[in-house]
């Protein structure tokens, strides 16, 4: 009889119904684990105690323990896997007790560090009918386990069984609920960010609702490349920009099995050269429809937890819907991008149709009137005609960019697209934008090896009055006739001290030079500066232009 009146029997079995109380009260999984392996302890009054859960290898996924201090597992190192006396729980999944661990044939030792332990004891559980992981206690007050001990152990791991049923019911339902909120706050930053943000977004929202330490989006790089152009975490902003090898790759069999494909824990460049190293991780393919737009990569860093199965069926879900708005906004930009280039082809029809064509009549107007206007009333009104030529060419100019501001970015592009391409990437860092002018057949003349120079030449000047000049006005005129190409760009800046020339400059020089030419490069201080680039136009520039016969 105990204090209270009890015999053993009952004591025993009122403190298997409070063990099996705390631990079915619980609906964490992290806390439900902990709870079985102390309420164990106490129940058989044991000094160590630990649950191993069991993975898909059906080596030991996770171990919790009780009884060893944090400084000791951290001499102590990796945790079991699972060999020795262990394995033998896990293999016979059956109970199995030990007197003396050291004198069973299956025992291996301790590793260094690890305390001494002598009686053992070992219990599988069991969740729906399949051993979720192990119960193993060690060393008894009493100094052995009994029979009963081992019945106490095999009523609560069915009960622990149930509780982690539970546990993971729950968990299930919690994540679901997680990313089914996720999914719907994602799907509406998305439809308010152009396309070219949208894989930004995914992998930024999607690494922290999987308690990821990486997130990625590569797409197919041509046959046999996958590049990588979306990413987060602070391994993942260096991996945006790579490309890898398609073969064999988890993000390459994502994409052709149509399905989430988890990854044990990679080491460092493993993928290629720069890669981090990588813990366990999972690809699934982004689709719309059928056609898959790229895979997302998201991974804890080594030593964490897996990717449970539940996160594997949301985040293949989180793709899914991903992939849908991506095709959703794709198409949004699509019907803005012709709404656009249907406002600039009517803004430059009537450019054309009205505006060129009043100023080219009062210019007409004013050539009339000159002529029979006295010498210095004529020369003024020469000078208005002058300006009025300008504007029309200026307003040509803008009419052209406006034609081809939304063409086909795949398509060849002539020099007057390419040329105000680069003003525009350039413009940002000046007070006003530049003005660009052109003079002569640009776009028939020139070809496009003597474009890629004209192009460099431009992006040079300008690059370098944004971060030197300090100039107001920047004008830039490219003039071409029969026999040379012409690039003048001038600024009102600060000008270009002569110990200070730039390797830049240098560059546009030796270009000229290649090609037969020259460039001057005229400057003082506070006088601005005027670059000058003229080549000659050869036969070879000119793929319309026919041989002379002999």
């Amino acid at each position: 009889m105990d204090a209270a009146g009890r015999p053993p029997s009952q004591r025993r079995l009122d403190d298997l119904l409070r063990a099996s109380t705390s631990v079915v009260e619980q609906l964490e999984l992290d806390e439900v684990l902990g709870r079985i392996v102390e309420s164990a302890m106490t129940l058989v009054d044991a000094r160590y105690g630990a649950l191993g859960v069991l993975g898909a290898d059906g080596l030991l996924e996770r171990f919790i323990h009780r009884g060893i201090s944090p400084e000791t597992a951290a001499q102590i190192g990796d945790l079991p896997r699972g060999h020795g006396v262990l394995g033998a729980v896990i293999h016979a999944h059956a109970p199995v007790r030990l007197p003396h661990l050291a004198e069973d044939p299956r025992s291996v030792g301790f590793p260094a560090h690890h305390p001494p332990m002598d009686s053992f004891l070992g219990v599988p559980i069991r969740v729906r009918d399949a051993v979720y992981g192990d119960l193993y206690l060690s060393d008894a007050a009493s100094g052995a386990f009994t029979a009963d001990d081992e019945s106490l152990m095999v009523s609560l791991a069915a009960t622990a069984g149930v509780a982690i049923e539970n546990a993971r019911l729950y968990e299930q339902a919690r994540v679901r609920e997680q990313w089914s909120a996720a999914i719907a706050d994602v799907m509406g930053a998305l439809l308010d960010v152009d396309s070219d943000d949208a894989l930004d977004v995914i992998v930024e929202r999607v690494a922290p609702l999987v308690q990821a330490d990486v997130a990625a989006v590569s797409v197919p790089h041509g046959p046999d490349e996958l590049r990588i152009v979306a990413s987060s975490g602070g391994q993942g902003v260096r991996l945006r920009g790579r490309t890898l090898a398609r073969a064999g790759t988890p993000a390459d069999l994502a994409l052709t099995s149509r399905r989430a494909v988890s990854t044990p824990e990679q080491p460092a460049g493993t993928l290629f050269a720069e890669q981090p190293a990588l813990g366990p991780s999972v690809a699934v393919p982004l689709l719309a429809g059928d056609e898959p737009l790229g895979v997302l990569t998201i991974a804890r860093d080594p030593g964490t937890r897996p990717f449970t199965d539940a996160e594997l069926e949301m985040a293949f879900v989180f793709a899914g819907q991903a992939g849908v708005a991506i095709e959703v906004v794709r198409g949004r930009d699509d019907r803005r991008r012709i709404e656009r280039s249907q406002d600039r082809a009517r803004i430059a029809r009537d450019l054309h149709d009205h505006v060129i064509q009043r100023l080219f009549g009062a210019g007409l107007s004013l050539q009339a009137i000159a002529m029979t206007a006295p010498p210095p009333t004529a020369a003024s009104l020469s000078e208005q005609i002058d300006a009025l030529d300008a504007a029309i060419k200026e307003i040509r100019t803008v009419i052209y960019a406006l034609g081809s501001a939304d063409g086909d970015n795949h398509a060849p592009r002539g020099t007057r697209d390419r040329l105000l391409a680069v003003t525009s990437e350039t413009m940002a860092g000046l007070p006003s934008a530049p003005r660009l002018r052109f003079s002569g057949p640009v776009d028939s003349l020139v070809s496009p090896d003597l474009a890629d120079d004209l192009a460099a030449v431009l992006r040079e000047c300008l690059t370098n009055i944004v971060k030197h000049a300090e100039a107001s006005v920047v004008d830039a005129t490219l003039t071409v006739d029969d026999s040379a190409v012409t690039l003048s760009v001038r600024d009102d800046g600060r000008g270009i001290h002569p110990s200070n020339r730039r390797s830049g400059l240098a560059n546009i020089v030796e270009r000229a030079h290649l090609r037969g030419g020259s460039c001057t490069i005229e400057t003082g201080v506070d006088a601005g500066t005027a670059v000058t680039w003229s080549v000659p136009l050869s036969p070879a520039d000119d793929p319309d232009r026919e041989e002379a016969p002999a």
